[in-house]
């Protein structure tokens, strides 16, 4: 007696109201395939197939239907592309017109191509008169009806791909030099491979199997527009038998491209990004990567910095972002501020690539407002590095040479020599699937380090590098900047980037400047509470009072040593290590004492942070030893007091 097998668990229990409309649809699409499979006269198959009309017609459906999927390849990518990169008036309308045929009635389809495309159609008269072209009842006719009806199956399967693709992709080589023809070849078509395989699938059996469209506009004449599809209609009449083997033929061909797809036609549509993962490098000789087959390219379209060459800069932001920069060349600028202060806004408005604001840019004596990205001369590395795909550590990273003209040899050896300088040489033959993800950002920093720009833009370049590997980074690359003739913008959260790698930080809130100073300037006065605060500071906002105090924004009133005058803005910065934490109220010469809870412990180095919340002041960090802390008995909760003495409060007028 069998067993039934037990449901496995965790696995939800699929209703019976579902399960069984389901089973019947299963069964009513099955159906009709298996009443082919029994009505085929199989010791007769071969014969049916080989009659001399049944060859002719496939032959003729195999040129009808290539000839369709090559115009539904050079129609349909740029029409695909459009309307997944290109906001235009009536985009809506053009998506429609692109799903018209696939819901329309094949024989209307032929109706509307004859008033279009016949003799006395709008454009058929024209055709002929002047390139002597008559479409109906010519095997071009056939053409163009299996093009009307299959190409939406292209345009739809790939606009779903690319819509699925990061647009920072295209930008990125865009930003190495690369144009946007270039661009879409060598980046955008090989990273939407999959959709575009099954789209071109799709269109071309959609092709093979054409019929209203095709006898309606085109005839049924043999050996001219009489397709298999056709073929089988004539058969059914006199011979119902081979029409059934025929009908069997074309459900095999269907069968077959849907099998081989495996569902590519709805996957295609997601760009999926593989875990990075370690695998062997491979063998340098065997580089499985498809790199530029000319020698020789064009001129540059940006001429290489020479060693002689300097690049100040000068740009006049405007839009969501307002600020002014000038910098001389060699200058290092790290660019700070809260999420949403603006400082991906202003790279990407140097880049020429938001509508949100306009940079007026001048890098050394050259105006490059009006040159496109690939023009100017301004390479970025984004967050995410954005390496491509279908390319190895040294295809990428040579991506911006080749696209500047430079020779395949000569560049992948520069290529070569900045992945060694980064330490990740000897992955130069791995995909960026096979990086780690600190891997991978030293690779995208290489590539734009490679690409010789004039301005150079970091978006956090050692975010995802661990601590060691960070610090190794960030001498190499300090060491380069040091003698860059160009200017680079460096976006960071951490601190000791902005000092260790910047001449000059650059304080952003709001799209504006907060502070534009040396690094040792805005470290001892920062102007911005997050700036201190990500410099590891108390920063309490507030305004000088008559008596010599600050009245804080939030609550309380804070003594200070040096006020300000009476009405100014002001932020009081003060130092974790100034605060004193006692577990009852101090007496001396502390001016500033309040009362407050503490509301949490961690780990600083060989210090303790600790957070003390008051309703008398707002929060506060001080920072102790861990002795200390074990002699007050510290614990989450805990009541306790704190000091801050006058002298120790920092004030800067705001």
């Amino acid at each position: 007696m069998s067993r039934l097998r037990p449901r496995a668990p965790g696995r939800p229990r699929t209703p019976l109201a579902l399960a069984l409309p389901a089973l019947l649809a299963v069964a009513f699409l099955l159906m009709p395939l298996i009443g082919i499979l029994v009505r085929t006269e199989w010791g007769e198959l071969a014969g049916h197939l080989s009659a001399p009309g049944v060859t002719e017609a496939l032959k003729l459906s195999m040129l009808v239907s290539f000839w369709a999927l090559g115009f539904s390849l050079l129609l349909g990518v740029p029409l695909a592309w459009l309307l997944a990169r290109v906001d235009f008036p009536g985009k809506a309308f053009v998506r429609s017109l692109v799903l018209l045929p696939m819901v329309l009635p094949p024989t209307v389809g032929g109706v509307a191509l004859l008033l279009g495309f016949g003799r006395r159609g709008l454009l058929g008269p024209w055709l002929e008169n002047t390139f002597g072209i008559v479409l109906p009842f010519h095997t071009s006719g056939a053409v163009v009806a299996a093009t009307f009806v299959s190409m939406p199956f292209l345009v739809i399967s790939l606009e779903g791909a690319l819509g699925g693709l990061r647009p920072g992709f295209e930008e990125t080589a865009g930003s190495l030099g690369g144009s946007p023809v270039r661009v879409f070849f060598t980046v955008t078509l090989p990273m939407v491979a999959p959709g575009l395989v099954a789209g071109a699938a799709l269109t071309w059996a959609r092709a093979l199997g054409e019929f209203g469209a095709t006898i309606t506009f085109a005839g049924n004449l043999p050996g001219t527009t009489q397709t298999l599809p056709l073929q089988v209609y004539l058969l059914l009449q006199d011979s119902p038998e081979a029409a059934t083997s025929l009908s069997l033929l074309l459900l095999a061909i269907a069968m077959a491209v849907l099998i081989g797809l495996r569902g590519r036609w709805s996957a295609g549509a997601t760009m999926r990004t593989a875990e990075p993962v370690a695998a062997p490098a491979a063998a340098p000789g065997n580089d499985p990567v498809a790199e530029d087959g000319a020698e020789d390219g064009p001129e540059p379209l940006v001429e290489a910095a020479g060693p002689q060459e300097k690049w100040g800069l000068h740009a006049d932001v405007t839009g969501a972002n307002q600020q002014t920069l000038d910098a001389e060349p060699g200058t290092t600028i790290a660019v700070v501020g809260p999420n949403g202060a603006g400082k991906t806004t202003l790279l990407r408005a140097l880049l020429g690539l938001t509508p949100r604001a306009h940079a007026r840019l001048r890098l050394g004596e050259r105006d490059v407002t009006a040159l496109p990205p690939h023009r100017r001369g301004v390479a970025w590395v984004p967050q995410e590095g954005a390496l491509f795909p279908h390319l190895s550590a040294l295809g990428n990273t040579a991506y911006g040479l080749r696209a500047q003209g430079v020779r395949r040899a000569r560049a992948r050896h520069e290529a070569q020599a900045w992945l060694d300088r980064l330490g990740v040489g000897h992955l130069a033959h791995r995909r960026p699937a096979q990086l780690s993800g600190g891997q991978a950002q030293r690779v995208a920093l290489a590539r734009a380090l490679a690409a010789r720009p004039r301005l150079l833009l970091l978006d956090e370049p050692l975010a995802a590098l661990d601590q060691t590997t960070r610090a190794h980074v960030r001498h190499t690359l300090r060491r380069h900047l040091d003698g860059f003739g160009g200017v680079c913008l460096v976006v960071t959260h951490d601190p000791v980037e902005a000092v260790s790698l910047a001449d000059r930080v650059l304080v952003l809130d709001d799209g504006r400047t907060l502070q534009d100073a040396p690094p040792a300037e805005v470290t001892r006065h920062p102007r911005s509470p997050w700036v201190a605060r990500m410099l590891g500071r108390n920063a309490w906002p507030g305004t000088a009072a008559a008596d010599g105090t600050l009245l804080l924004a939030g609550e309380g009133r804070l003594v200070v040593a040096d006020p300000p005058a009476e009405g100014t803005r002001a932020l009081a910065v003060i130092a974790p290590e100034a605060v004193s934490v006692h577990r009852g109220r101090p007496e001396g010469s502390p001016r500033n004492v309040w009362r407050g809870t503490v509301r949490e412990i961690t780990a600083a180095g060989s210090r303790l942070r600790v957070l003390i919340v008051s309703g008398q002041a707002p929060d506060l960090v001080a920072e102790i030893t861990p002795q200390a802390a074990a002699e007050l008995g510290l614990v989450d909760g805990a009541e306790v007091w704190t000091s801050v003495k006058a002298t120790e409060v920092t004030v800067v007028a705001l």
